[in-house]
C-alpha cells in the first residue's frame, strides 16, 4: 500500500499555484492556432487549479526525441521558473518517460508535466462515482506504466536473499511494474462486473428511442440536459464537467425517449481516457441519434467539430443520424468587414445570419441555433427532436402508431 500511494502521478494539488505552457510550432503549423491551443491548456490547468503565467514557443522541424524543445529554450524556461517562482511546467504535448526524464534534469525546481496527466489529473477531481474515480485510476496506471523508470531514484537497486529464483535478485522497477500490473488487472476486472451491471441496465430499458449529447468539451451539454429533461445535471464554465453518463427519460408531447448526458470530448484525449471510459461511451454507440452541441461563440468551433467527428470514427459511432445543435448564439461576436477593403473576408467577418444560412443550406448537416442559456430557439429544437423521435417510436411500436 505504501508503495502504490508512492506511484501516484505528480500532478497538481487543489491550491491555487503558477504554470507556464510550452509548445513547437513546425512548418506545418500557424503560429496562431498554436497560440490558440496553449490557450485551451492554460484553460485545462485553470480547470485544475493553477494560474496561467507565461507561454512558451520554439520554431521546430519536429519534437526533439530528447528533450522535446531544444536545450537552451528549457535553460531558459527553468531560469525563469526560478525567478518568478513557478510551480508547473506544462507541455502541450504527451512526453515520453525519456523525454520527461530529460527535462526534469534541466528544470529543477518547477513540476514538469504534460497534457495527458494534465487531463488525468482533471478527471480525477471531477469524478464523483465510485465507477468513474475506477475509471480514472485505470487510465492514471496505464499512463504510468511505460514511465515507471522516471519514479525512482533507486532502480539500481537489488533485491535478492531467501526465495529468490537462483539467487539474482528482482530490481525495483521490476517490482513496480509488476504491482501496477496487478493492479491495472485488479481494476479492470472491477469495471468489467460495473459494464455488465451497466449492460443489463440499458437492455432493461426496452426499446425506447435514445437520443445521445455529444460536443467538445464546455459546450453547454449538461445545461441543455437540464433544460430539456428538468433535471439537475451538475453544469459549470469549466471543462469537464459531467464525467459519468446520466441518462433521464424525456416525454416530447406524447412520445418517450432517453436522453443522455456524455464526456465532453477535446483534442488530444488521451487513449487511456477512451479505453477507460469505454463503457461510458457505450451510451454514444447505443444511441438512435447524436445530438451534436457546438459552442458557435467559440473562435475555433469547426475545428472542434472535427475534434468530435474523428472521435466518433475512433469509438465506431460515425454512422448514425446526427443534429447539430448550434448553441450560446448570444456570445457570439464577429468583426465588422469593411466592403471596400482590398482583404478577403475571414471567418471572423461572417455574421450570425451568415453563419446559420451557410449551414442550413447544407442538406446532410440538419442543424438549428440556439442559446439553452437564454432559453433561445428551445421550442424550435423541442419540435425537431419531436419529430425525429417520433419517425424511429412509429417504426418500433406501429400499434401505438395506430392508436395516435
Amino acid at each position: 500500500k505504501t508503495r502504490i500511494a508512492f506511484f501516484e502521478l505528480k500532478v497538481m494539488d487543489v491550491k491555487v499555484e503558477k504554470a507556464v505552457f510550452v509548445g513547437i510550432i513546425t512548418d506545418k503549423d500557424d503560429e496562431s492556432k498554436v497560440m490558440e491551443y496553449l490557450d485551451e491548456l492554460e484553460f485545462l490547468a485553470e480547470t485544475a487549479g493553477a494560474t496561467g503565467d507565461k507561454k512558451f514557443v520554439q520554431r521546430l522541424e519536429r519534437p526533439d526525441n530528447a528533450t522535446y524543445i531544444r536545450s537552451g529554450k528549457l535553460q531558459e524556461i527553468a531560469e525563469y521558473c526560478e525567478e518568478n517562482e513557478i510551480n508547473y511546467v506544462i507541455f502541450d504535448d504527451e512526453l515520453s518517460g525519456t523525454q520527461q526524464r530529460n527535462i526534469e534534469k534541466i528544470i529543477k525546481t518547477a513540476s514538469v508535466i504534460d497534457r495527458t496527466s494534465l487531463i488525468l489529473e482533471i478527471f480525477a477531481q471531477r469524478a464523483k462515482t465510485a465507477y468513474a474515480k475506477t475509471q480514472v485510476e485505470l487510465a492514471k496506471y496505464n499512463y504510468m506504466l511505460p514511465r515507471l523508470a522516471g519514479m525512482w531514484t533507486h532502480l539500481e537497486r537489488q533485491r535478492g536473499g531467501m526465495g529468490t529464483r537462483g539467487g539474482m535478485g528482482e530490481t525495483q522497477i521490476e517490482i513496480d511494474r509488476r504491482i501496477v500490473k496487478e493492479r491495472i488487472t485488479k481494476l479492470k476486472e472491477q469495471l468489467k462486473k460495473v459494464d455488465k451491471q451497466m449492460a443489463t441496465q440499458r437492455g432493461n430499458r426496452g426499446q425506447l428511442v435514445r437520443l445521445a449529447l455529444v460536443g467538445y468539451t464546455n459546450v453547454g451539454k449538461s445545461t441543455l440536459m437540464n433544460l430539456l429533461a428538468k433535471s439537475d445535471v451538475f453544469a459549470e464554465n469549466k471543462l469537464f464537467a459531467t464525467l459519468d453518463t446520466t441518462v433521464r427519460k424525456v416525454v416530447i408531447e406524447n412520445v418517450p425517449f432517453l436522453l443522455s448526458d456524455t464526456v465532453g470530448f477535446i483534442r488530444k484525449l488521451p487513449t487511456q481516457l477512451i479505453e477507460a471510459f469505454k463503457s461510458t461511451l457505450d451510451e454514444v454507440r447505443e444511441a438512435d441519434i447524436l445530438v451534436h452541441v457546438v459552442d458557435i461563440s467559440h473562435a475555433d468551433f469547426e475545428e472542434q467539430m472535427e475534434v468530435v467527428e474523428q472521435t466518433l470514427r475512433d469509438i465506431n459511432a460515425n454512422n448514425k443520424p446526427i443534429y447539430v445543435v448550434f448553441n450560446k448564439i448570444d456570445s457570439y461576436t464577429y468583426e465588422e468587414y469593411d466592403e471596400f477593403s482590398l482583404e478577403p473576408k475571414k471567418k471572423t467577418n461572417r455574421t450570425l445570419d451568415e453563419l446559420k444560412n451557410s449551414w442550413i443550406a447544407k442538406e446532410k448537416t440538419p442543424c438549428i441555433f440556439i442559446s439553452a442559456k437564454e432559453k433561445i430557439g428551445i421550442d424550435k429544437l423541442r419540435s425537431d427532436i419531436y419529430k425525429m423521435v417520433a419517425e424511429i417510436h412509429a417504426g418500433r411500436y406501429p400499434f401505438d402508431n395506430f392508436l395516435w
